[in-house]
């Protein structure tokens, strides 16, 4: 069981690295929590753009990578 956990950390921190890396940076700054930038944050297609992918991957990632490490840590 814990070779498998210790496959998952690997695996889920590699994802993790490529899908933060792939993302483009936010040239907006702070910009955007005052509001100049709602058609970005609410658009119609931000489900189905490459950076909702990524984000998206990059979640799924990082919480199969701490409960990996927490399942790891526990035993």
């Amino acid at each position: 069981m814990q070779t498998l956990f210790s496959a998952l950390v690997m695996i889920s921190a590699l994802g993790l690295i490529v899908s933060v890396l792939l993302q483009e940076g936010a040239e907006n700054g702070l910009g955007a929590l005052a509001g100049s930038a709602p058609e970005q944050l609410w658009g119609k297609n931000r489900s189905t753009s490459r950076e909702a992918t990524l984000q998206r991957a990059t979640i799924i990632s990082a919480v199969i990578f701490i409960i990996s490490t927490l399942v790891l840590a526990a035993n």
